[in-house]
């Protein structure tokens, strides 16, 4: 490699390994300093920021377009399906891992200033890596080794999400953080659950009549914000959930909002403060939701069926909120919202339903530790966006009933 090849690749490293730790707020000069150099020659490798932020995307885009290419040279002679999809899995994870920076960028829109490249590249979906998952998938049911009847084209989209975002960090200290993509990967081919009920056994119980209740209640707090908060909490959500909260800027707010900054601030007091106010009803429902679904009576499995039921409708019912509470788990949030002791308090729910679960028999789940487990179950919890807004709540609910409950395998038959 060049001189300039080597300098160019060490700029790119080097702002890769910034923008992951800081968000788009890392500066040029950020950049150049950590690289020994000063701000203007970096001009003489990237005429802009942005630039850096595109050829970083564009590498991690070429890397998962190269796994894509991989799984369909294997053909059928790749082995078994089973093998073959947690192997991807874990390279798909390692994939993200290694472009952190590229693949947050990829989550949210790029800011209002961003260049029309970067705005294209970084809203581009890893269209070639979910038709490689849905070709191996669907040569997996015909050759009998993925149950028929499933969702796969929809499944296809779902696994490729939970996989990439195998790669965000395990909030706290555990042992066998790496094992979380294989971890998924089995619990979606096996299923958590030893035996299931019908979907109409699960309807019928007394943890999915709690959660029904609790999301019938969400209509009268929605009417109660809609008259306390003005247009501008409306419009800020909507920012916060599409760029990020560390790209969004009072100034991005104001200019959605129609309104001077100085307004913004008059009315809010700060951008920590407006997010905190918002993010008070997310955190409320959830927590409520999840609160009463515990403490009805039921079969492990019926809970967890319960809490699915009700993350996939705030997700449906609170868009916004979601994408702002995912934020928190990519970057570091603003000390106002008390986000993080919420997600830890909805982690220890799984904890503890798993070592009831696994105890009673009715669980199972790989991990070498408790912490693990329930890192690695709480994503198959929820259900990504797209395919809740692509198929609605309902569908979603029977995808996660026919792949986390009871798994893709033939064997994932078993009813109660």
């Amino acid at each position: 490699m060049s001189i300039e090849g080597s300098r160019r690749t060490e700029i790119l490293e080097t702002a890769a390994s910034l923008f992951a730790s800081s968000g788009l707020r890392t500066s040029l000069k950020e950049i150049a300093d950590a690289c020994g150099i000063q701000a203007g020659s970096l001009y003489h490798h990237f005429e802009s920021k942005d630039a850096i932020i595109v050829e970083l995307v564009e590498r991690y885009r070429a890397d998962l377009d190269a796994l894509a290419e991989r799984v369909r040279e294997a053909g059928a002679e790749g082995g078994p399906v089973a093998d073959r999809l947690v192997e991807l899995g874990g390279a798909i994870a390692e994939c993200a891992v290694r472009h952190r920076a590229a693949f947050l960028f990829t989550l949210y829109d790029p800011p209002s200033v961003a260049s029309d490249q970067l705005v294209s590249v970084a809203r581009r979906r890893p269209i070639a890596l979910e038709a490689a998952l849905l070709e191996l998938l669907e040569a997996g049911e015909a050759s009998g080794e993925i149950r028929s009847g499933i969702d796969l084209a929809t499944f296809a989209d779902r696994l490729c999400q939970v996989l990439l975002h195998s790669s965000l960090p395990v909030f706290g200290p555990v042992v066998g953080p790496d094992s979380v993509p294989e971890i998924r990967s089995r619990a979606l081919l096996d299923g958590v659950a030893t035996r299931v009920p019908s979907d109409r056994a699960l309807d019928r119980s007394e943890a999915f009549a709690a959660a029904e209740a609790t999301i019938a209640g969400w209509q009268e707090l929605e009417e109660q914000e809609d008259e306390r908060l003005p247009m501008l909490r409306s419009v800020a959500r909507a920012e916060f959930g599409r760029r990020g909260y560390e790209a969004t800027t009072v100034r991005d707010i104001a200019k959605a909002a129609e309104m001077s900054v100085a307004s913004v601030y008059r009315l809010v007091g700060s951008k920590d403060e407006l997010l905190g106010s918002i993010m008070d009803r997310f955190v409320e429902v959830v927590r409520d939701g999840w609160r009463n679904v515990l403490g009805a009576e039921g079969s492990a499995v019926e809970q967890l069926d319960a809490l699915t039921w009700v993350n996939i409708n705030a997700v449906d019912r609170f868009t916004d909120e979601y994408n702002i509470q995912l934020a928190f788990l990519r970057e570091e949030p603003p000390k106002s919202v008390n986000v993080g002791s919420t997600f830890v308090a909805r982690l220890n729910d799984v904890k503890a339903l798993l070592r009831n679960g696994l105890k009673s028999g009715e669980l199972r789940i790989g991990g070498r530790s408790a912490d693990v487990r329930a890192w690695a179950l709480f994503e198959l919890l929820w259900m990504p966006e797209s395919v809740v807004a692509g198929v609605g709540p309902r569908s979603a609910l029977t995808l996660a009933r026919e792949t986390t409950l009871r798994g893709l395998s033939p064997s994932g038959r078993r009813r109660a």
